[in-house]
């Protein structure tokens, strides 16, 4: 049964929780700015018993980093930079990747295949390493001090983790946009006279609307999963911190963004696990606030579960007969048939 997707309480669940991050760290700069509170350590009767990184306490939740910072504080603090960051990247690639998906799926059609085959290729790319090569020069502060602002430095990493995807994720609407076209009522429509304009607008639009919806989500989480990458490869969201004295420090985030939290104090898991398993923990809570989100949405809509529906046709007997027959097949084939979802 269909209903509002604001009724569905699935998604508000994971709504709910991203937005409350969003409320506390724009609430949490505008009263205190990016002062973070501190405690070295820990006596009693005047005797040091415990000092940074401090362990998980009443007054201290998530425990300290090793300079004595609250990381609940930090995490509070980066909420805004990671998560709309990420869901910045994630609607340039769908809204950039959206018109060229109609232009392979209706204009060029014939074309597709030879399109496709090109694109194909970006599969085999590792895109964490490719967009650490890309991003390195401006990221990594040179020993002069960086040239850009950090204002810069965000839009150019947003344009180049945006634009790194849009191949793919217009061969894959494409390939989903060419079977619709191919759909009876397609059919009828080209015979009466209409436009392809208007059958995408009338049409095939409607048609793939809740797929869209989806597929923003998924980006969602793919690119906070390339920031964890670059995290650990020390390229951090804003720029890296370099300093290069006669002692440099390791390399530094410049903002609380989570990516950098994991990176700059990944070394700690074994010594202080809290530390780095915090910002872990925190991406994995929001990746699945926005799988919530992508359930609710379709449960709303179509009155179906995604998750459910994705299980099933994982899993029926058809689809186990189906994957036997695909394994005849080459992985470029497999690559190239692809389509949305």
């Amino acid at each position: 049964m269909k209903q509002t997707v604001w009724k569905n309480p699935i998604f508000l669940t994971g709504f709910s929780f991203i937005i409350l991050l969003l409320v506390l760290s724009f609430g949490y700069s505008m009263v205190w700015g990016n002062d973070v509170r501190k405690l070295y350590f820990i006596s009693e009767n005047a005797v040091p018993i415990e000092s940074a990184p401090i362990s998980p306490k009443w007054a201290y939740p998530l425990g300290t980093d090793p300079l004595g910072l609250d990381m609940l504080g930090k995490i509070i603090i980066g909420a805004k930079y990671t998560i709309l960051t990420a869901f910045v990247i994630a609607f340039l690639r769908v809204f950039l990747a959206l018109p060229i998906g109609f232009l392979l799926g209706t204009y060029l059609i014939k074309q597709k295949k030879y399109i496709n085959g090109i694109i194909d290729s970006f599969h085999y790319i590792p895109l964490s390493i490719l967009a650490y090569f890309l991003l390195h020069p401006v990221l990594w502060e040179p020993i002069q001090g960086f040239s850009t602002t950090i204002v810069e430095r965000f839009i150019i990493e947003i344009l180049v983790l945006s634009l790194l995807i849009v191949p793919i994720v217009s061969s894959l609407l494409g390939n989903e946009i060419a079977l619709i076209y191919k759909q009876d009522y397609i059919t009828s429509a080209k015979t009466i006279g209409a436009s392809r304009f208007r059958i995408i607008n009338k049409h095939i639009f409607p048609a793939i609307r809740e797929k869209l919806m989806l597929l923003f989500g998924q980006q969602v989480m793919h690119t906070l999963i390339i920031f964890i990458h670059l995290g650990l490869l020390k390229l951090f969201l804003g720029g890296t911190d370099i300093t290069y004295n006669k002692f440099p420090d390791p390399p530094k985030p410049i903002t609380y963004e989570w990516s950098g939290l994991i990176g700059d104090t990944f070394r700690y898991l074994q010594e202080a696990p809290w530390v780095p398993l915090t910002p872990i923990l925190f991406f994995a809570a929001t990746m699945l606030s926005v799988a919530l989100m992508m359930e609710g949405y379709v449960q709303a809509t179509s009155g179906q579960s995604y998750y459910l529906k994705k299980f099933k046709q994982k899993y029926s007997p058809v689809k186990a007969k189906e994957k036997i027959h695909t394994r005849c097949k080459s992985d470029f084939g497999r690559r190239h048939n692809r389509t949305l979802f």
